[in-house]
């Protein structure tokens, strides 16, 4: 017997707005004293904590500009909002798993729209 899950939608977040999101859900179990914060939730909690550098309208402000660029997807503008690169070769890094490789042009131009946020 095999049970299959379907997956109603998806939707990318940037860090920041994860941690919005878990702020939310811990408030709640702190206000319920017998409910505790299970150990992946706690992990979780304290990684968006560690990374999220923007606020959660920045964020998504920065990823709104960053998909007007023309090489830029979605799930790239995700990980650059999150990542927000300083150099060339941090955003290198962001495009190895790529078909493509930006040019210097294209890299400058990305890191342009981060340094506004920056």
């Amino acid at each position: 017997m095999t049970i299959f899950k379907e997956k109603v939608s998806e939707e990318y977040l940037t860090v920041s707005e994860v941690k919005a999101l878990l702020e939310d859900v811990e408030a709640e179990r702190a206000a319920d004293e017998e409910r505790e914060l299970r150990y992946e939730l706690a992990r979780a909690i304290e990684h968006v904590n560690r990374f999220a550098h923007l606020d959660p309208e920045e964020s998504r402000d920065l990823v709104v500009e960053l998909l007007e660029l023309e090489k830029v997807d979605a799930a790239t503008a995700i990980k650059i909002a999150d990542l927000l690169p300083q150099s060339r070769d941090e955003l290198r890094a962001v495009y190895a798993q790529e078909r493509y490789a930006l040019d210097g042009d294209e890299l400058d131009d990305v890191l342009n729209v981060v340094a506004k946020y920056v």
